[in-house]
């Protein structure tokens, strides 16, 4: 599945009742950083709890857009992101062929939401988040 994912500077809430007034359409999840299992690995300041992790709205009844506040600053060029859901061996096979003179955001690795996850900017200035499920 292919989705657009939209990548903000502390404004994907904002944001996406921005849509909603747009658009129309029903938020169909919102989760935020304080809601994150704590651990070592995804350390959350206090700052950045009421922060977006992960949102999705419906637009129209087969169209959705997803997004999140992001932990690093991002310029206008890396704001959308192509979300792509795989299994694990179609995965690994467009990773390890994206990552080739592109650079990596979060590596590709299990995390507390999926058996697999990470994003990556390929050669070309294109960014993809990988998840399987």
């Amino acid at each position: 599945m292919i989705k657009p994912y939209l990548m903000f500077n502390r404004e994907c809430e904002e944001a996406f009742k921005f849509y909603i007034e747009a658009f129309g359409g029903e938020l169909t999840a919102m989760q935020k950083y304080s809601e994150i299992p704590s651990s070592p690995d995804f350390p959350v300041e206090e700052s950045d709890k009421d922060l977006v992790l992960y949102s999705q709205l419906r637009l129209t009844e087969d169209g959705v857009i997803m997004g999140s506040d992001s932990n690093r600053e991002l310029n206008d060029s890396d704001k959308v992101v192509v979300s792509v859901e795989l299994n694990v061996e179609q995965a690994r096979k467009a990773w390890n062929t994206l990552k080739e003179e592109g650079s990596i955001h979060m590596d590709l690795h299990e995390t507390f939401f999926a058996k697999l996850h990470g994003s990556l900017k390929d050669k070309f200035g294109v960014s993809w988040m990988f998840t399987v499920n």
